[in-house]
């Protein structure tokens, strides 16, 4: 448990803090003592930070008795104005931490360039499959693959990879003096083994069914209009409205989660001696959450509850009906070799099985599959 929110809470580089600012640090005077430019650096953050910040629509202004200010961005993710407002947003408040709705899992998109990201959207393939199924067992993963069919079917109409508001988010903390950039979303993995586990075998064959045959046009203009609520999580919503315990671990527990890392994040900040004689002088924190616009509702709504993420961060022991079908997969497969081995013939498969290279390729894809 501890491991998995040290994870989320890491940043996709080797220290969460950007502890300056390159474009800053050029107006900075030379020859100055550590102290001093530290507090130049913390003057100019505050200058630029606005009182009353011009915020857009999409942001939720939330806050803590510390008072701490959350200032909550309400994102689609395929659309180039979320970016615009994410950027925004964190020129205007100037915060201390960016927390965005990603898990380590993840985090390789904030690496990527548009071009690269696009790329690996549309190309969906075994290896993607089998590192999927070794990663997350078989039903989660052909559930993960089949939810990236959905992303890579957006992309595919809109020429857009996901994820952009959130490297904005990276880039834009990266400029903010003092600025820590957390991963605040529950890892993936936990969210597909529970939303299977709250799935009978003849849902999961018919959300399965309704993901793999998805192919309604998208505009632009579709995504804009889907500001209010996220795009990529209305389509989804709109296949698993009859699964409402799969809505639950996919979208409900989620927020909560979110919630629980904002308000984690949403600390009073201990200033350091360089800012004046008091050790122990405090300040309240502004932090930038960048989700999709589906979640801000729950966020909301969970706000002011205490959150115990606990129970939403366990997995259930995998039920019959799995149980059943990974025991019909294996005998399906065990079925197939044997019907070769009968069509092949005893010396045309003795040979074959005694070549090391078909071992060791027998030994790893059982190992991924199974």
């Amino acid at each position: 448990m501890e491991e998995d929110q040290h994870n989320a809470d890491a940043s996709p580089t080797p220290s969460a803090v950007f502890d300056d600012d390159s474009h800053n640090m050029s107006d900075i005077p030379q020859n100055l003592s550590d102290e001093d430019a530290f507090k130049l650096l913390w003057e100019m953050k505050m200058r630029k930070r606005q009182g009353k910040p011009n915020l857009p629509d999409t942001v939720t202004e939330l806050s803590t008795e510390d008072g701490c200010k959350v200032y909550l961005v309400g994102t689609a993710h395929f659309s180039e104005s979320s970016r615009n407002d994410v950027v925004k947003t964190i020129q205007e408040v100037q915060p201390d931490i960016v927390v965005v709705e990603l898990c380590q899992y993840r985090v390789s998109m904030l690496k990527m360039d548009e071009k690269t990201l696009l790329k690996e959207a549309r190309e969906i393939n075994l290896d993607k499959l089998q590192q999927a199924i070794k990663q997350n067992g078989v039903m989660s993963g052909l559930m993960q693959m089949l939810l990236l069919k959905v992303s890579a079917h957006i992309t595919e109409q809109l020429g857009m990879a996901p994820g952009g508001e959130f490297r904005e988010a990276f880039k834009e903390a990266g400029k903010v003096p003092f600025c820590k950039f957390h991963l605040g979303d529950r890892p993936i993995p936990i969210t597909f083994k529970r939303a299977i586990a709250a799935l009978s075998l003849w849902q999961k064959v018919k959300l399965a069914w309704g993901l793999c045959f998805l192919s309604d046009p998208i505009s632009k203009d579709d995504v804009e209009k889907c500001k209010q609520k996220d795009l990529l999580e209305q389509m989804m919503s709109e296949m698993i409205g009859e699964f409402p315990d799969l809505h639950r671990t996919i979208v409900a527990e989620r927020d909560v989660y979110l919630a629980y890392m904002l308000k984690q994040a949403a600390k009073p900040l201990e200033l350091p001696l360089a800012l004046g004689p008091e050790p122990s002088q405090r300040m309240p924190s502004v932090v930038v959450g960048v989700v999709g616009m589906g979640h801000v509702p729950g966020i909301e709504k969970n706000w002011n509850n205490l959150l115990n993420i606990q129970e939403i961060m366990s997995i259930p022991p995998p039920s019959l009906a799995t149980k059943v079908l990974k025991f019909s997969l294996k005998t399906t497969v065990i079925g197939l070799v044997g019907y070769g081995c009968y069509r092949l013939g005893k010396g045309t498969i003795k040979l074959m099985l005694s070549r090391p290279l078909v071992q060791t390729y027998l030994h790893k894809y059982t190992n991924q599959i199974f």
